[in-house]
């Protein structure tokens, strides 16, 4: 009796945890757009834009919005470190694939002599089979800039025919000002609590806990 009423509880009160990763090439404003994306969910302070250096790694950030906690995985989009033999920083993303409830990819829309590669990493993100069914979120960050292009311009340029049934959407923001940020993270909790990718890892997070062998 005392584990069903447990149960109960834990199912009402207890919040429920999303995995999201921010995936982006370098200087696409990651870090920046975490740091305001806490700021805004939270009574802390981020850091401010010029005192962000670039993610060597990872920066995690967490946030509570209505009944549900967000872990963001903020890692390093640097395609090639300083030394030749060095491995990039994108060689770590996958490793975080397989436990993300859905994926934010950053482009900085004020620079397109970049687009290109960017283009190029979210086409290799997506053809991974460990984020099968995440939902995707493109954000055309730095719409302060007077340069920066619409959502829609880079929506046209990405040219993303094949995703089969994932969900995802384009997002015009600003991780300086904070441009849409509210309603990209509101239409991310929302997708991912209806999303199938969720209920397998909740499966799956079953299976293997106490009591599965």
């Amino acid at each position: 009796m005392f584990t069903l009423f447990y149960g109960l509880w834990k199912y009402m009160f207890s919040k429920i945890e999303f995995h999201v990763l921010i995936l982006g090439i370098d200087k696409a404003g990651k870090t920046t757009l975490l740091e305001k994306l806490k700021s805004i969910y939270s009574n802390l302070e981020g850091l401010p834009p010029d005192r962000i250096v670039p993610t060597v790694g990872l920066n995690i950030g967490r946030i509570e919005v209505s009944n549900t906690k967000l872990v963001f995985w903020d890692l390093g989009g640097q395609i090639l470190m300083k030394s030749f033999y060095q491995p990039g920083l994108r060689s770590i993303w996958e490793k975080y694939y397989e436990e993300a409830h859905a994926v934010i990819f950053v482009i900085d829309a004020a620079c397109p002599s970049r687009f290109e590669d960017a283009k190029s990493a979210l086409e290799k993100v997506l053809r991974h089979e460990d984020l099968q069914g995440a939902p995707l979120l493109i954000l055309a960050n730095k719409q302060d800039l007077p340069e920066a292009v619409s959502s829609d311009e880079i929506a046209r340029y990405l040219d993303l025919k094949k995703l089969d049934e994932r969900v995802y959407m384009f997002e015009a923001v600003s991780g300086y000002d904070g441009m849409g940020i509210k309603e990209s993270v509101e239409w991310l909790v929302d997708v991912m609590e209806r999303s199938k990718r969720t209920e397998m890892l909740r499966d799956r997070a079953g299976a293997m806990g106490p009591g599965s062998a």
